[in-house]
């Protein structure tokens, strides 16, 4: 299970979700914006309250941090 918390307006969450996209990488897109509960639950369990933060089976990488979520998600390049 993938979900990526995002907000409409942020570049990097835009640039996240093309690149799991172009790899067939299936996510839930949790817009934080308008989802209060999902906003809590992003920053009690990443820490942090910025965009993105991905959840790859409830292991949570903030920004795009494109080593690890290839490596998460055994992505070839």
């Amino acid at each position: 299970m993938v979900r990526v918390f995002t907000t409409p307006a942020c570049p990097f969450c835009f640039v996240l979700k093309t690149f799991l996209k172009e790899h067939d990488v299936e996510f839930q897109e949790v817009d934080i914006a308008s989802d209060e509960k999902a906003r809590e639950e992003m920053i009690e369990k990443s820490g942090q309250m910025g965009v993105p933060v991905i959840d790859i089976n409830g292991e949570f990488i903030v920004g795009f941090d494109k080593k690890k979520i290839v490596e998460l998600l055994g992505i070839k390049e």
